[in-house]
């Protein structure tokens, strides 16, 4: 492949496949797909967050840090106090999506299409 050439990053012999199967596997845990569903709202600090999904603070910084190493999330520093954020908004499109396709595997018609529809009547 010539260095030059543009490749898009959707096609199947992009070097953005194998990144994007590292995003899917940090995102193979439900603590942390349930911490960046908590974070769509704003900044949060880990107390919060770890009252939110129901863990120690410990468990969720570790959990957040990995996040972070994997640039879902970045950090505001208050004091003693650390406030997490989403990087961008990509990580709570692709949250969004897990959720409406895994709404897909009950059946019938899944909540989202409803909303859509009412969005637009």
């Amino acid at each position: 492949m010539r260095a030059d050439k543009q490749i898009c990053g959707r096609d199947p012999d992009s070097q953005f496949v194998e990144l994007a199967v590292e995003v899917f596997s940090m995102l193979a845990d439900a603590t942390r797909v349930r911490l960046l569903l908590a974070l769509r709202d704003g900044e949060q600090s880990v107390n919060a967050l770890a009252e939110f999904v129901d863990k120690s603070p410990a468990a969720v910084s570790q959990h957040l840090a990995k996040l972070r190493l994997a640039r879902f999330v970045t950090t505001r520093q208050e004091g003693t106090r650390v406030y997490y954020r989403l990087e961008n908004e990509h990580a709570s499109q692709l949250v969004s999506d897990a959720i409406f396709q895994a709404e897909h595997s009950l059946g019938g018609t899944p909540r989202h299409h409803h909303e859509r529809r009412e969005t637009t009547s």
